[in-house]
């Protein structure tokens, strides 16, 4: 009796607290309905090149500090290494790829990029000049500061 008591109490707290965090919640469309059309957002800036951009925490990727629209990578082509490859970089001025990038999934060193690191944007982003939709109170780590 004493564990079903407990465990309801349990639930109804754990109610309370998804209604109290539920009406803390608020849509970015504002205060349209689903169903009807909101005003569509405006196209943000792209950053104009610039100088690597900080990280905020060990192991973060690093950000992409240029514009990337109509860059191609697909399977035959990386538009990102002819800039970022090792070969190419030094002549470029831009950052080189990671050792990183070239070691597969079993940890064999390759003379060229592994695949699972070929595609660029699953990990790496560019940035845009726009003010946050939410409010961030991220602390980046001490020791990266």
């Amino acid at each position: 009796m004493k564990h079903i008591v407990m465990m309801l109490v349990v639930i109804g707290c754990l109610g309370m607290s998804a209604v109290s965090q539920a009406e803390e919640v608020k849509s970015l469309r504002g205060h349209t309905d689903i169903d009807a059309d909101s005003t569509p957002s405006t196209n943000k800036k792209w950053m104009h090149d610039t100088k690597p951009l900080a990280r905020q925490y060990v192991q973060q990727p690093p950000l992409i500090p240029h514009k990337i629209k109509n860059y191609k990578i697909n399977l035959r082509n990386n538009k990102c290494l002819t800039c970022h490859s090792w070969k190419n970089a030094r002549i470029s001025g831009a950052t080189k790829i990671s050792l990183t990038h070239f070691t597969n999934r079993d940890g064999v060193e390759l003379s060229n990029v592994s695949p699972r690191r070929y595609f660029c944007n699953q990990c790496h982003v560019p940035q845009v000049d726009a003010k946050p939709l939410v409010e961030n109170v991220f602390e980046p780590t001490e020791s990266l500061q």
